[in-house]
């Protein structure tokens, strides 16, 4: 019964984002994830793409939707948006990491991975939020398609208007 409860305040404490004052504070919170074998999720998002994205600490492996990432996402091109986050960080630690996408093109889906990994890596540390902002990494990028009004052929194209 202890563990269970034990387990659950890990949990609070880590998905709360409880402000922590030191360095000791921190790696206790690690310990606890690796000793209960849990992951750091977060959600990322781009257009009407949505990912789930876990990342399991000392762990090596890349998933998407239950494949290999080299597989899912075919191009290289989003081979490097999906990296970027930790080719830029590079940690000291490896991550597995599993993603679940869905809703959106191909490319948002790329991007919206890439948001839901620099979201778990700043609940892995928060010391890594200053330097992925910086990259662009943690906002989401709001943009989408506009959507189409009523007696316009799209949303801002009018049909063609003709004198005689």
């Amino acid at each position: 019964m202890k563990e269970k409860s034990e387990k659950k305040e890990v949990k609070k404490a880590v998905h709360k984002k409880v402000k922590v004052e030191t360095a000791q504070e921190v790696e206790e919170i690690k310990q606890d994830h690796k000793k209960i074998g849990k992951y750091l999720e977060s959600v990322g998002r781009r257009k009407t793409a949505i990912a789930r994205v876990r990342l399991f600490p000392d762990q090596v492996g890349f998933k998407v939707n239950g494949k290999e990432m080299e597989k899912y996402f075919s191009h290289p091109s989003f081979h490097k948006i999906v990296n970027s986050p930790i080719a830029r960080i590079k940690p000291t630690e490896k991550f597995a990491i599993e993603a679940k996408v869905n809703g959106g093109g191909i490319n948002a889906q790329a991007e919206a991975v890439r948001h839901g990994i620099s979201r778990a890596l700043v609940l892995f540390d928060s010391e890594l939020k200053k330097r992925l902002k910086k990259l662009g990494f943690i906002k989401r990028d709001p943009r989408a398609k506009e959507r189409r009004k009523y007696g316009l052929k799209k949303a801002r194209r009018a049909p063609q208007w003709a004198k005689r």
